[in-house]
């Protein structure tokens, strides 16, 4: 007994209903849903310790991510909304010697430019004796703690929100990766 042929338009017939039931059954492509979730007085604790002080530019990008998307329309926030703290306490606190302020003249201007809006900077003092400054070495906008690490306590028991300024090497570009 011989196999039955089927006439090549009936596969042809068979093959476009199947293509078109697929393609009904996969959704649309649709784009990423933008969320505005409703942000309201944030405290937040940003524990800069860093390897290197040339890094402290990149560290911060986290308080940038921070502030900036909250004080922008929808939430259009004030400084006296947020809480934010920075409490530096590894190599970068030599940025904040005024000594050396024409070598991160950079770091320096957008430190002060958050602290004008409100975001506290707070230095080590035992790191700050470790590395031979005194208050008076350092900005106007600093506030010299006990200890980085009983601070980091304190205000996470105050309900503040430890945010670690993680800063990696960076390998590659944004356009050779994306």
């Amino acid at each position: 007994m011989r196999p039955t042929r089927i006439p090549l338009l009936f596969r042809c017939l068979c093959t476009v209903l199947l293509l078109t039931g697929t393609l009904q059954a996969v959704p649309a492509l649709a784009q990423a849903k933008v969320v505005q979730t409703p942000y309201k007085n944030p405290k937040a604790l940003v524990d800069i310790f860093l390897d290197d002080p040339r890094k402290m530019s990149s560290a911060l990008y986290w308080v940038r991510s921070l502030v900036n998307p909250l004080t922008e329309a929808p939430y259009s926030m004030f400084a006296e909304d947020m809480h934010i703290i920075v409490l530096v306490h590894g190599t970068e606190i030599v940025t904040l010697a005024k000594k050396n302020e024409e070598r991160y003249q950079e770091v320096v201007q957008r430190m002060r430019y958050y602290a004008e809006m409100g975001v506290k900077f707070k230095v080590c003092g035992l790191a700050m004796k470790d590395y031979g400054y005194s208050p008076d070495d350092l900005y106007d906008f600093v506030e010299v703690t006990p200890s980085a690490i009983t601070e980091l306590m304190h205000w996470q028991n105050q309900g503040y929100a430890l945010i670690p300024a993680i800063v990696q090497d960076k390998k590659f570009s944004i356009e050779q990766i994306r």
